[in-house]
């Protein structure tokens, strides 16, 4: 099925490291937030890369969300919130007065803990971003919700029912109903915080099975507590700890023969 596109995307700059093919997507530089006095993230570095998961794990409090939440700058709805260091999208720092938070925020779509559908029925879910980027034409919009719920691997529990009331889908239809209206507006980069801690072992099992899918296509960020779940579904993990990365590295690595003894304890159950 041919789409039309939804928005004209500028073609972002690529950073590419040497000694592999893939993009820099994210790169973060001598990051340090703060709530008020509270120092939350500690110089941090990280760089994410194109068409890869990056799962993120660490104990509670430890400012995996936080540091996701960032990188859409959604952690500035809270107050007291100031930062210093870099992150940049695409090579272009996302902190600079120049680049809209709404242009940032449709490259990179967020799924969080728990199901958050609106009050409205699938369609008009899936159909809500693309609404608000201009697109009226009802053919348009029907070729854009079937693709994306496809994409969401859920159409076809859905397709006979596309304008009942969301709220009528179980937990796990509603949150795959979230990446969904997500992949609707074609961001680049997907958030996830914590996107299966609300669901049952059978619905977690689909949105692994999906997360693994849609890398193809998009960069995926995934805050998860569960380390069995890194574990299967990630290329790379970083471990944080009291507002710190202390290791991160292709997940293999980090759970076989982790290079920091915290990293360690944490993994094999000691603390956390």
């Amino acid at each position: 099925m041919e789409l039309t596109v939804i928005k004209e995307k500028v073609e972002p700059q690529k950073i590419v490291e040497v000694g592999t093919e893939k993009a820099v997507v994210y790169r973060t530089n001598q990051l340090n937030l703060w709530y008020g006095e509270h120092h939350a993230l500690k110089e941090i570095n990280l760089d994410i890369y194109e068409n890869e998961v990056m799962a993120i794990i660490g104990p509670s409090g430890c400012g995996k969300s936080t540091y996701i939440k960032t990188l859409n700058r959604m952690i500035e709805l809270v107050p007291n919130v100031r930062t210093s260091g870099e992150i940049t999208y695409r090579g272009r720092n996302i902190f600079d007065p120049s680049y809209r938070v709404e242009e940032l925020r449709t490259q990179v779509g967020m799924v969080f803990q728990k199901p958050n559908p609106f009050p409205k029925s699938i369609y008009d879910n899936v159909a809500y971003g693309p609404r608000i980027h201009g697109i009226r034409d009802k053919k348009i919009l029907d070729e854009i919700v079937e693709k994306s719920l496809r994409g969401a691997a859920i159409w076809d529990e859905v397709k006979d029912r596309l304008h009942d009331h969301a709220y009528g889908l179980s937990g796990g239809q509603q949150q795959r109903l979230c990446i969904a209206r997500c992949l609707a507006i074609e961001p680049d980069v997907i958030l996830m915080d914590e996107p299966t801690s609300a669901l049952d072992p059978i619905s977690t099992l689909k949105i692994e099975e999906l997360v693994q899918e849609l890398k193809k296509r998009y960069s995926i960020i995934i805050v998860t507590h569960n380390m069995q779940q890194a574990a299967r579904i990630s290329d790379k993990t970083a471990f944080f700890l009291n507002g710190e990365v202390i290791e991160c590295s292709d997940t293999d690595q980090l759970f076989s023969n982790p290079a920091d003894k915290r990293t360690e304890d944490y993994i094999t159950g000691r603390f956390g």
